[in-house]
């Protein structure tokens, strides 16, 4: 197969469902509260509880409200394409093995590039904001650790490394090793207790709300708000963390379209409430940006309640954490089993737990290192871009599946096609230009990067183009018989 061709060159739908039926494939243990919890788990946590502060700190003020409902409908339209595709095609990778069935090889190769860089910084930027709230936890019993073993060297002088984000990801990492289910029951339990947390931040916050707090609504324009928008996306990715757990849903067809459309739909009401919430309590340029939710109760002489948020906001965080390193691994899974990376390591499934265990330990220790070491602003931002590409990427696939293979059944089928897609792509497209040109650089080399790694491994492992020359040194050799 020629370079050309191979680039373009996609899986259809039959080889993915051939995949699927081969030994080495992930359990089939997860329900649709399972999965929704997952995602709500991914949803609510850092988003919530951390990056709210900062947002409205430095970017949107009072108008954070609009940022969320305009992240709110750009992921809205995304998620419908999500769950066709993921009842389509209910196969590990999520958007990288969409793209393998629409765009080709080297798109597909890119957006699976793009998700390990998604997954990885947003692990950390979570780990990092469970780290904080772990602190000020610590501090409502009189304990502190050494401040050299508690931040990043680049926003605290003298600092070694962030200790409890490193130990707080290995912990994660071992629970992800034993297994799935285990996982699932664990997020489950805290999913309950961060809801319930969250809701009693709404209930007794609202009785101190001052609506002059929300005067100037947006002090910074509307381009604070759209750049507000485009720093909390960061909270929306746990739906598309659902599709990569298609292949390990009992019923993909239907529990994943209803997991990845209802916890994102339970989320983002309640992130519309605590945001407005925070900001009524609170005057933006006061609102504390390491730990805003349990910060804002402080004045009111709460303790009680700022018990109450951080202990929800460690228990909440750590769900995150657990989704997202979850999440992770099974895109690396999904691209080795391809051949686009080396399967004697990516690929390989423990024989006991069924997870993609040596994947789980390189996800986790990179992680650790990268959130004891850099501080949460440029994580987070790095994250944001990256999601907002593979929900471009989504949104264009489905357009296009629709019109080369309209015969494929849809369990799910996205409404309205080509107008849906065509608006996620203009919304997602419009919050990746209102982040800054650094970001894009960043990006750019990331996925710089990912292009030698390709060129140089993965095409000439692909196990498509492999077949593809079987097939045909097959073909002439018959023919010259």
């Amino acid at each position: 197969m020629n370079l050309r061709r191979q680039m373009f060159a996609i899986k259809t739908v039959r080889m993915l469902e051939e995949e699927m039926a081969g030994e080495n494939r992930l359990r089939r243990v997860l329900g649709p509260v399972s999965l929704t919890a997952l995602g709500v788990g991914a949803i609510i946590g850092a988003g919530i509880f951390v990056l709210t502060g900062l947002a409205a700190h430095d970017y949107a003020g009072p108008g954070l409200v609009l940022s969320f409902v305009i992240a709110g409908l750009g992921c809205a339209f995304a998620a419908l394409c999500y769950a066709e595709f993921a009842s389509m095609i209910p196969v590990a990778g999520s958007a990288y093995t969409y793209a393998y069935a629409t765009l080709g090889e080297l798109m597909a190769w890119v957006i699976g590039w793009d998700l390990i860089l998604e997954y990885g910084m947003a692990s950390s930027t979570v780990a990092y904001g469970w780290s904080k709230y772990f602190l000020h936890f610590l501090e409502l019993f009189g304990l502190h650790i050494p401040p050299f073993l508690a931040s990043d060297p680049f926003s605290t002088p003298g600092a070694w490394f962030n200790l409890p984000a490193a130990a707080v990801v290995l912990l994660v990492t071992v629970v992800l090793v034993i297994g799935i289910r285990e996982s699932a029951r664990f997020n489950a339990a805290i999913v309950v207790l961060k809801l319930g947390v969250v809701l009693f931040v709404i209930v007794a916050g609202i009785p101190h709300v001052n609506p002059a707090n929300w005067h100037p609504f947006m002090p910074f324009g509307l381009t604070g708000v759209a750049s507000g928008a485009a720093y909390v996306f960061f909270a929306y990715i746990g739906f598309d963390s659902v599709s990569t757990h298609a292949e390990e849903a009992r019923n993909p067809q239907r529990d994943v379209p209803i997991a990845i459309i209802g916890s994102l739909s339970i989320c983002t009401v309640l992130y519309i409430a605590v945001s407005a919430v925070l900001t009524g309590m609170v005057p933006y340029t006061q609102i504390n940006i390491d730990a805003p939710l349990a910060a804002a109760f402080v004045p009111y002489g709460l303790s009680a309640a700022v018990f109450i948020i951080s202990l929800g906001a460690v228990a909440g965080i750590t769900s995150v954490l657990l989704v997202l390193m979850l999440s992770q691994p099974r895109v690396f899974f999904a691209m080795a089993r391809d051949g686009l990376l080396p399967y004697e390591f990516f690929g390989t499934i423990h024989p006991r737990f069924r997870t993609p265990h040596k994947a789980t330990i390189l996800t986790g220790s990179v992680v650790a290192v990268v959130a004891a070491l850099f501080p949460i602003h440029a994580l987070a931002e790095m994250v944001n871009i990256g999601t907002l590409f593979a929900f471009v990427v989504v949104c264009t696939a489905v357009w296009i599946m629709r019109y080369t293979n309209p015969g494929q059944r849809r369990p799910f089928r996205c409404p309205m096609v080509p107008l849906v897609p065509a608006l996620g792509i203009i919304f997602n497209v419009g919050l990746m230009f209102s982040l800054g040109w650094h970001n894009w650089a960043r990006l750019t080399i990331w996925l710089g990067v990912g292009l030698i790694i390709y060129f140089g491994y993965g095409r000439h492992h692909s196990r498509l183009a492999g077949a593809a020359r079987t097939a045909h040194s097959g073909l002439n050799s018959s023919f010259r018989n």
